[in-house]
């Protein structure tokens, strides 16, 4: 066996891998397995997916890592309670964003959203830069003319990313970050509303948060950013899946 085969062999078995423990993943976020009930033993996730003991094995370590699961010696492999699952891990957010009916999933994200980004803004206010606050007011433009639902959701997502950095605190920008990229897989997916008719108030409530960072008044900045949050959630998630949440 050449080194070329033998990377071409690895990189399918890592493609095989990546494929079981999306299928899995998703399959356990939806409920299909629900809290302590078992998964297929091994031979039958191998039949179902068409896969080696080999892959198996690694997809299980995968989502034993990722809080899912539990493996059992002479057990078996069960699903952990939700509220013990990795949150901030990006495939486990993303899972939860693809959902049929993900209202309890933004619900929790507008509640941390709420805790760290108006501080983020307020402490922004406080670091200004003028070359920032240009490059948050030029993604308020693009908010603005976005012609389509990517563009729109990749200027939002950049502008809150990019506010997070402002802060200075590196811890902000790491968990911003997971939040963000879950915030856009909910958006992209058909849970998130028309953003045609609704652009320009979009960024013109943006700009607000700009100008008060650009202002050096926290307090304002804090405002802003909380009601952009506020609005975004209740863009997002119809009012009868609120009431019945």
């Amino acid at each position: 066996m050449t080194l070329v085969q033998a990377g071409g062999g690895a990189e399918r078995a890592s493609n095989h891998t990546a494929f079981v423990v999306e299928q899995l993943g998703r399959a356990i976020v939806a409920g299909e397995y629900p809290s302590e009930t078992m998964i297929p033993l091994d031979p039958d996730l191998c039949e179902m997916f068409g896969v080696s003991r080999t892959v198996v094995r690694e997809a299980k370590k995968t989502l034993i890592a990722k809080g899912l699961i539990q493996s059992k010696a002479k057990v078996g492999t069960h699903v952990r309670p939700a509220d013990e699952w990795s949150m901030f891990d990006q495939d486990v957010m993303r899972w939860h964003a693809s959902v049929k009916n993900p209202t309890r999933f933004y619900e929790e994200l507008f509640e941390i959203r709420m805790i760290f980004e108006p501080a983020a803004a307020a402490q922004a206010a406080g670091r200004v830069n003028g070359l920032d606050c240009d490059h948050l007011f030029g993604l308020c433009d693009e908010l603005a003319r976005a012609s389509s639902r990517t563009e729109f959701a990749l200027a939002d997502y950049e502008f809150h990313k990019q506010v997070l950095r402002m802060s200075g605190n590196r811890f902000l920008q790491s968990l911003g970050d997971l939040v963000q990229t879950a915030l856009y897989s909910l958006f992209m997916s058909e849970h998130g509303r028309g953003f045609a008719e609704r652009r320009e108030i979009v960024a013109s409530r943006h700009r607000e948060i700009v100008t008060a960072i650009a202002s050096g008044t926290p307090q304002e900045a804090r405002e802003a950013m909380r009601q952009v949050i506020e609005d975004g959630y209740w863009n997002a998630v119809p009012a009868v899946d609120r009431a019945h949440s």
